[in-house]
């Protein structure tokens, strides 16, 4: 028998509102973590908050931000990283958020999509796996959705930083 409250909930499960509200409560605190980053590096920058799916996605847009950036979005990823790690310290509670810079993750996620769909054609029209370049996790979950959605499965091989998808037939 499962332990429910009044609600009839299980014990130590979340509501959809109680989930949303976290949710929200993750973007307030790194919304002002990187306020304050923004205004300690002397940067310009507005920051959109939005509930994207199971994970709060935050945004930083407003010209010259290409540092926050990085070369191949390295910098992004720390910064998400530190930036998650600023809502654990509050919440106490491990945290997915996605950072994005200046439509980086946005840009970057079209290009991904357009090179899972030719991965998929190739590896129909050669009936062999098709090997792609080493990419950040945010990328191999981009690709793998590309695959699965056409029918197709994929999976990761190799170790980080050089872990890559290989689609397969």
């Amino acid at each position: 028998m499962q332990n429910t409250d009044s609600a009839g909930q299980s014990a130590g499960t979340k509501s959809a509102a109680d989930r949303l509200k976290a949710l929200e409560a993750e973007s307030d605190i790194a919304a002002d973590y990187l306020e304050e980053l923004l205004d300690i590096a002397d940067l310009d920058g507005d920051i959109d908050m939005d509930i994207d799916g199971d994970r709060a996605a935050v945004s930083i847009v407003g010209a010259e931000l290409n540092n926050l950036v990085g070369e191949n979005g390295k910098v992004l990823e720390a910064l998400q990283e530190l930036t998650r790690l600023a809502v654990y310290r509050e919440t106490g509670e491990r945290s997915r958020l996605m950072l994005d810079v200046s439509n980086y993750r946005a840009n970057r996620k079209a290009e991904l999509e357009e090179v899972g769909r030719k991965a998929v054609e190739e590896a129909k029209a050669t009936g062999a796996p098709v090997r792609l370049d080493p990419m950040t996790p945010f990328e191999r979950k981009v690709v793998h959705d590309v695959v699965a959605a056409a029918g197709l499965t994929s999976e990761s091989e190799g170790e980080e930083p050089r872990r890559r998808v290989v689609v397969q037939p």
